[in-house]
Order: structure tokens, then sequence, then C-alpha cells
């Protein structure tokens, strides 16, 4: 299921670029939110990333993204870590992962560009990807693609 018009949007979201093998993204999840959490900074939404590089190279490229409760931000530059106080990302194509997140994701990936295509749409962002859980604490992944 494909559904059109998704919107992500935020208040106070630090974020940072990184490098990685696809099978190390934990790592550096875990990171990010390690940089964050060691300045004294709160997380208040859930972490997101866009994939910057051809999801299919070796070594992806992502922008990591955690909404903060603080209203201002300050670190050291060699932590090279970026602020908005507002982040918001609309007109999405928005699909969802509920398990074997491996192989669904790239499954996934390909049918929102399929759907793109199909329906004579224009790519706008790259791929948004939003862990998030149920009411009943089950994990799932939100993947959305912006589009014109």
């Amino acid at each position: 299921m494909i559904v059109e018009n998704h919107q992500i949007a935020y208040r106070n979201v630090a974020s940072k670029l990184y490098n990685f093998l696809p099978e190390e993204i934990d790592t550096a999840l875990m990171d990010f939110d390690s940089i964050l959490t060691s300045h004294g900074y709160h997380p208040t939404g859930p972490i997101f990333f866009s994939i910057i590089s051809d999801p299919t190279a070796e070594v992806m490229t992502a922008q990591l993204f955690l909404p903060i409760a603080e209203n201002y931000f300050s670190l050291p530059k060699e932590e090279e870590v970026n602020f908005s106080s507002y982040f918001n990302v609309d007109n999405l194509l928005m699909t969802r992962v509920t398990e074997n997140y491996e192989v669904q994701s790239q499954v996934k990936y390909w049918e929102l560009f399929n759907y793109m295509n199909e329906h004579n749409m224009t790519q706008k962002t790259p791929i948004f990807v939003q862990f998030k859980k149920t009411n009943s604490n089950r994990t799932y992944a939100e993947i959305s693609l912006g589009v014109l």
C-alpha cells in the first residue's frame, strides 16, 4: 500500500551526515544518539534518515535526523552536527515495512519508484526512513519519497 500526500514535520531537529556499510546502520544511529545525549540534549521523537547515495552502493551516505527538546543548540564544530528549528517535508509517497526489514525495504523502495513513474510524478527528495512504534511497542519503518 502506498499513501500519497504524507508529511514529515518536527521542531528542533539535529542532523549529521554519515557514510557506512548498510549493515552498519545501527552503529551510525547509536553514534548519533550518543553524541547528542552526551552533550545533554534530549530526544523527543523518532530518529529518521534520508538516503543520499544510490541505495545499491556498497557504502551508503545518509543524513540522520533526531528531534530534540531543546530550543537552542551548540556543539563543538568537530562533531559536525547541524540544527534546524523546524523540519518539514511534504507531498511524500509513503509505505510501511513491518517485518523482515532488510528484504522488504528493498521491495518497498522499488514500489515507491514504480508508483511514482506510473503516475507521471517527478522525484523531489531523497528517500526518507522513519522508525516508529505502535501503541503495543511493535517497531515498523515508514519509507517516504517526495514527489511533484
